[in-house]
């Protein structure tokens, strides 16, 4: 069976990196362990594509517990990077504005394969619908060595920054 990439990898070359995780860092508020993308290698506006990945090391913060002895990436994890690219596509391109894109959804998420630390992780997205400043719905492939080890598609939404940027109550002691 032919492998069908919503990004054929003969078009982006993972050697050239167009942003790196400063611009990262301004499309998107993950910082630390939450960061799933070190880089961004290709994008088309006009198709509604991005590409970007992530090597992983031996120190991700899942590798110790999961699984001990045989670390194999989370899929939930795989399905956050997923997520963190359609994000900052969608604040690149004014999408949704207001600063933060959040999870809305998952359909058809299918995992093929295992990733290990040590590996490069590739993430394709394809914009397939939007509603400016409501919601997006994109198709995603996460790659290894141009094998296919999740795919999907993700619902994104706008959250609403007024509420989520204010100061939380602490319990009464």
């Amino acid at each position: 069976m032919a492998k069908s990439y919503l990004v054929d990898p003969s078009e982006y070359d993972l050697s050239r990196i167009l942003h790196g995780i400063d611009e990262i860092h301004r499309m998107n508020m993950q910082r630390y362990e939450m960061e799933q993308l070190s880089a961004i290698v290709f994008e088309d506006e006009s198709r509604g594509l991005c590409v970007g990945y992530k090597d992983l090391s031996p120190d991700e913060f899942w590798v110790r517990g999961h699984m001990p002895g045989m670390p194999l990436m989370p899929g939930v994890i795989m399905c956050e990077a997923a997520a963190q690219l359609c994000s900052y596509f969608a604040n690149r391109y004014h999408l949704l504005s207001g600063g933060c894109v959040g999870f809305g959804g998952l359909r058809d998420v299918k995992f093929r394969g295992v990733v290990l630390p040590g590996q490069r992780f590739v993430v394709t997205s394809k914009l397939l619908k939007y509603r400016q400043d409501r919601m997006l719905i994109a198709a995603f492939q996460c790659l290894v060595n141009e094998e296919i080890v999740c795919e999907g598609e993700l619902t994104g939404i706008r959250l609403p920054m007024d509420v989520l940027q204010k100061p939380t109550k602490q319990p009464a002691e």
